[in-house]
């Protein structure tokens, strides 16, 4: 497994590449900036920057950009939708980025250790993102499942897919149609910390879902322009 040093080196070259492409674009907003990314990099550089980085969540977002003035309208239902996640749904973190949305939970906070079953107060907060889903129809999610590096690699892989498994069989559950949605097990190869430490594993063990517009909103976009 790469290090993490690697995994950051890495994606900082993969940024600057995108940094190419949005140059000049220093006086735009967020979403503008999205939009003026998306456009140059579309799905290939999407998918490179998600390799690249070791980053499935961030590949999926960028990688379902259209860019231009579209990218611009979907960025802008995003931070509204964002906006509406951040303040309903508790211990969820909500990252805007480009022209989707990034929502992290602790694996702390749904499972406990070595287990997929959701707890209790893990389905409160889950039923209150798929209210947001489902007043926000025209969207496609992907729900990725991590783990830190105790245990085997095939044990791994197969706690984060479980894990993945039961949010969106929860969230199915809230009346989100299952065709919006689709599960990703990466084990522990995609970490954002130590996983020497105590404090760094406990950040790798998560589950991350992107959300991105889906055909229907994108012809939407398509229209307005």
């Amino acid at each position: 497994m790469k290090s993490l040093k690697i995994r950051i080196a890495t994606f900082s070259l993969a940024l600057a590449t995108v940094g190419v492409l949005a140059s000049g674009c220093n006086s735009l907003t967020k979403t503008q900036k999205g939009a003026a990314i998306g456009a140059g990099a579309g799905g290939t550089l999407g998918a490179f920057i998600g390799k690249a980085a070791g980053n499935t969540a961030l590949g999926a977002i960028i990688g379902g950009a259209v860019g231009g003035t579209a990218g611009a309208f979907i960025g802008r239902n995003m931070d509204r939708q964002a906006a509406e996640i951040k303040q309903t749904v508790p211990g969820a973190t909500v990252t805007r980025e480009g022209e989707g949305i990034l929502v992290k939970f602790d694996s702390g906070i749904l499972f406990d250790t070595d287990k997929s079953a959701l707890k209790p107060e893990a389905q409160a907060n889950l039923q209150k993102l798929a209210v947001s889903l489902q007043n926000n129809p025209e969207t496609n999610i992907t729900i990725i499942g991590h783990t830190d590096n105790t245990g085997s690699d095939a044990h791994n892989m197969d706690l984060s897919v479980r894990r993945a498994e039961s949010v969106k069989s929860y969230i199915v559950a809230g009346n989100v149609a299952a065709s919006r949605l689709q599960t990703v097990g990466k084990g522990e190869t995609e970490p954002i910390a130590d996983n020497t430490t105590v404090a760094g594993r406990a950040q790798n063990r998560r589950v991350e879902i992107t959300i991105v517009a889906n055909s229907t909103m994108k012809n939407q976009a398509q229209s307005a322009q």
